[in-house]
């Protein structure tokens, strides 16, 4: 009790000194991998056919002016990633209407919060309202009024809401009109115009419904179908002729207009027994069904997307698992755009003035043809992975894995070895597209992961290890089940189904050790409503185990939760199970427990993320228990409402810090959940599905922006405390380790700068502190185990160049971020070396031929070992302890790397003299022996760099080379 009375006094004092801008010098970076993800919303410019949007789920939107050769984003600013729809007005391409929510019914789904405009090609957005319609999956603009606009609202996926239905504007989106619309359950999913005559618009309605349970949980209603006006959107009524009827389960329609022959019509019908393509040649007003091969109209709920030439009213292309195409008016279709396992394409554009320009969007992000569908622009450079977890090994660099949406796995370095995280850092892990990736924490080149695999880096091989090959009625499963091991018994492997399983020999053999213990089978929440009766089960379904929360202090204490609202607990390593669900989900089925995590400090201590956005509730919910799951505390205050949580998790050092992923961003608690504050700092807004703390790192597995990490989290843990000290003026946050490592400085030629990449972590030591107020002068100095002066540096130094970690060519510097003198929390980055030793001044002739200047040699990197940082600010001068480890790849010796500090250091001398000499007119040499000194001087500086450029014992011939070349400095300043 006197550790939390403590803690919250701290939280009290901190919440009073810190706000959302507190932290704004600690940096989210993003390592890939750069393999695109699910993308539904996409479109080109007319007349500017280099140009090219696109809309990601929880990804933002992304521009190209190159063919998709590089995509940026635009969006990140905003408060919401999930989108469904862009549209250019033709007349005024610069002006941008975006649909935010994807307007798809699956599982994975995500929502948004209305329409968005730019007015200067993305640069700038304005919230246009729409905000309860959640999915926004069309939205098109008349092509001679960029002010008159429809949308499609599709509305609550797992609800029934009133803002649903085809809206419009004529006034750029300042007002929004509903001008067709059936009921609360009923959504808009598509709108077009007559592509002659833009009063002329066709609509298709659609009812669509997810229930909470995963497995057979979309539903078809019976009020979906398509609609006409002739009046510009006022009035409509419904084209039936020949469609497939409500009482034949008509489902979702995909509708193509073609340019060149307007009055024709295609559409993707979703239909038990009549689903086909469908065309009309009279604008609508009778349909034939032209094709019936389901792999053109199967899983309506995915897929309802049919496009047509813009000069050849008889190619057709439609999109579903394959992307097909027909050149016989829809009769006939062949594979157009496809891969071994199929890439689930969501949307086309093509070009109006040359077909051969074609956008298409798929679970893999966005590719373009430009010769017809020949050759296509990579979708592998497109950060934009759905990820459902995150895991990290004990490798150093440490790896980031998770399993990939439509994409298997991938593990990727934290940290690449040129200076950034490109392809070379990431690879696959034999694991399936949905699941958790579990690397052996014994052996990082193990993976498990999925249902369950086993991988070896080493070969390459996976092996399928789970303990029941095949699904049966007394084995439930659905996309992602837990695995991973426990963090007290590094040898335990767990695998959860609707039972706990675990493994000791790396699934060889599996023991279950838990009954089912999902919740028996009830009546279906009121949310599904008129749906209902369209189950075959009457909502008798039941769940799955979805998270499992081992303890941190004892082997036999195992938490689980389930997906339809249950939590229990074991204290005997699975012999005996008590239900410790909260009494506000007790009667609440289906409230995902979407993760458990227990404390690391305390055996009667966990917090749990419940995801409720199944049951139409966007609220977010948090739980907290320290009493063994007998009584629990929701811990929400200061997270909005629409931030569904998807994870929390306690910090490993810190008793009481707290990190939570929702559906918009991280969120960080100081006081064990009491109060919450956004950690979003520059990440864009998406969805955060899972995160761990590695170490001193947070790491975030994202649903649609792929992995990012916050290094080191010193402040987070530091700060509270300090400021709970009232007369703190100055403080000096303990600093994390910090670990010599060097990214390699070959004379390769570099990646281009388009190659996209992520980012390296800081190289050196990340020393962060607090100013209460401006402080004139402000000093850092790092001080050796003797006491001795390492490196001072002061705020009114000229900043001094270091090598870049950028994407952009080896030789290039840029000048490092000076020492902060103003108010508030400051991080500072230390490169772990000594001053860099001067050199004289020579010409480079290289300089004049390849336009650039070398780099000069930075100084000798410090022992690893123990140092002192003293920072002086306001009369003040405060103190920390600092750990410099070596990079644990390297094998070197002490007495090895003491030599090549030694050696260095005699070169820095010796570079100090022969500087003072130059400068001071080389104490009376004739210009023979100046320039003597020169070369000389060049020399010492070219061996300085080989003495440092590895972290390697110095050969023999170096060092007899090195006393050469001092001896004849010696012997030159000598000279009178």
């Amino acid at each position: 009790m006197a550790i939390l009375s403590i803690m919250c006094v701290a939280s009290a004092v901190q919440a009073q000194r810190t706000d959302s801008t507190t932290f704004a010098e600690m940096r989210w970076r993003m390592i890939g991998p750069h393999r695109g993800g699910r993308t539904v919303a996409a479109v080109g410019v007319p007349g500017q056919p280099n140009v090219f949007y696109i809309g990601v789920n929880n990804g933002g939107v992304w521009k190209s002016t190159d063919y998709g050769r590089v995509w940026r984003p635009i969006f990140d600013e905003q408060p919401t990633g999930s989108i469904g729809a862009i549209a250019i007005a033709p007349s005024a391409p610069n002006v941008i209407y975006v649909g935010s929510g994807e307007g798809l019914q699956r599982p994975d789904l995500s929502t948004g919060d209305g329409i968005y405009k730019s007015v200067d090609g993305g640069a700038h957005w304005t919230h246009l309202g729409l905000r309860d319609g959640q999915q926004i999956p069309m939205l098109i603009v008349d092509p001679r009024d960029p002010n008159r606009v429809f949308a499609a609202v599709l509305g609550h996926p797992y609800g029934p809401n009133p803002e649903r239905g085809v809206f419009r504007s004529t006034d750029g989106g300042n007002t929004w009109t509903r001008v067709l619309y059936r009921d609360e359950n009923t959504g808009a999913f598509d709108v077009a115009f007559d592509p002659n005559d833009a009063n002329t618009v066709y609509a298709v309605l659609w009812a669509g419904r997810q229930a909470p349970w995963e497995i057979g949980g979309s539903f078809n209603g019976t009020t979906s179908g398509l609609h006409k006006s002739t009046d510009g959107g006022t009035t409509w009524r419904p084209l039936t002729n020949g469609l497939p009827s409500i009482a034949e389960g008509l489902g979702r329609i995909g509708l193509g207009t073609s340019a060149s022959v307007p009055t024709r019509l295609y559409a993707v019908v979703d239909a038990p027994k009549l689903g086909g393509i469908y065309r009309s040649d009279d604008a609508g007003e009778r349909w034939t069904r032209v094709n019936t091969d389901v792999r053109l109209w199967g899983r309506g709920s995915d897929f309802a997307e049919v496009r047509v030439d813009p000069k050849n009213a008889d190619v057709v292309y439609v999109a579903n698992v394959v992307t097909w195409k027909s050149t016989d008016g829809g009769r006939t279709f062949t594979a157009f755009r496809g891969a071994p396992g199929g890439d689930d394409y969501h949307r086309l554009w093509i070009n109006p003035d040359d077909p051969k320009i074609i956008l298409n969007a798929s679970d893999q992000g966005a590719i373009i043809t430009v010769n017809g569908g020949d050759t296509w622009s990579s979708w592998y450079n497109q950060p934009t992975a759905q990820f459902y977890h995150v895991s990290t090994d004990n490798a150093y660099p440490y790896r980031v894995c998770g399993g990939q949406q439509e994409s298997g796995s991938a593990c990727v370095s934290s940290r690449g070895d040129d200076g950034q995280v490109t392809f070379r850092e990431w690879h696959p892990v034999g694991v399936e597209e949905y699941g958790y990736v579990a690397p052996d924490p014994l052996d990082p080149d193990i993976v498990y992961g999925g249902k369950v695999s086993r991988y070896d880096r080493r070969t390459g091989e996976t092996q399928q290890v789970g303990p029941k090959p095949l699904r049966g009625s007394d084995y439930r499963i659905v996309r992602t089940q837990p695995v991973l091991f426990s963090p007290v018994d590094p040898r335990t492997l767990y695998f959860a189904s609707n039972t706990l399983w675990k493994t000791r020999d790396g699934g060889a053999h599996w023991t279950e050790i838990s009954p089912d213990l999902t919740r028996p089978p009830t009546a279906a929440p009121a949310t599904l409503g008129v749906f209902t009766g369209l189950d075959p089960e009457k909502g008798l379904h039941r769940g799955v185990i979805y998270t499992i929360g081992p303890s941190h202090t004892n082997v036999n204490v195992i938490w689980v939760g389930t997906d339809d609202g249950l939590i229990h607990r074991t204290t005997d390593g699975g012999t005996h199970w008590r239900d410790v669900t909260p009494s506000a989900l007790r009667d609440r089925p289906w409230s995902k427990i979407s993760i458990l995590d227990a404390s690391h400090f305390d055996v009667n201590t966990a917090y749990a993320a419940v995801n409720t956005f199944r049951l139409d509730d966007l609220r977010p919910h948090i739980y907290r228990t320290r009493d063994g799951g007998a009584s629990w505390t929701e811990i929400v205050r200061g997270l909005p409402d629409g931030a569904i949580v998807n994870v929390v998790r306690e910090d490993p050092k810190q008793r009481g810090l707290l990190y939570a992923g929702t559906e918009r961003a991280v969120y960080v608690s100081f006081d064990d959940g009491d109060n919450w504050q956004s950690l979003r700092l520059n990440m864009p807004a998406t969805s955060i599905r899972d995160l761990v703390v590695k170490d001193d790192d947070v790491v975030v597995g994202t649903h649609g922006r792929s992995f990012w990490i916050l290094d080191d989290v010193a402040p987070l843990r530091g700060l509270p405390s300090a400021l709970a000290r009232v007369s703190t003026s100055v403080a000096l946050i303990p600093p994390s380790r910090a670990t010599r490592v060097r990214w390699n400085k070959n004379t390769d030629t570099p990646l281009p700068q388009e190659e996209p990449a992520g980012q390296n972590p800081p190289d050196g030591a990340i020393l962060d502190y607090w100013l209460a107020q401006t402080s004139g002068d402000v000093t850092l100095e790092i001080l050796d185990a003797r006491g001795a002066l390492v490196r001072r540096f002061r705020n009114t130094d000229a900043p001094e160049p270091i090598d870049s970690t950028a994407n952009i060519p080896l030789y290039w510097i840029r000048p490092s971020q000076g020492l902060a003198a103003t108010a508030g929390l400051h991080r500072f980055v230390w490169d772990l070396r000594y001053p860099a030793p001067p050199v004289a001044r020579h010409e480079y002739p290289i300089s004049a031929i390849y336009g650039y200047t070398p780099r000069e040699p930075r100084g000798r990197s410090v022992l690893p070992g123990r140092y002192t940082v003293r920072l002086s600010a306001n009369g003040k001068t405060v103190t920390q302890p600092l750990i410099v480890r070596m990079d644990p790849r390297v094998k070197t010796s002490s007495a090895a790397l003491a030599r090549q500090f030694a050696l260095a250091s005699q070169l820095t001398n010796a570079l100090e003299r022969a500087a003072i000499a130059q400068r001071d007119g080389a104490a009376g040499l004739d210009s023979t022996r100046k320039a003597s000194l020169a070369k000389l001087s060049g020399e010492l500086a070219d061996l300085f760099g080989q003495v440092v450029g590895a972290d390697v014992a110095p050969t023999s011939q170096l060092e007899a080379t090195i006393a050469d070349r001092v001896r004849a400095l010696n012997a030159l300043l000598v000279q009178r």
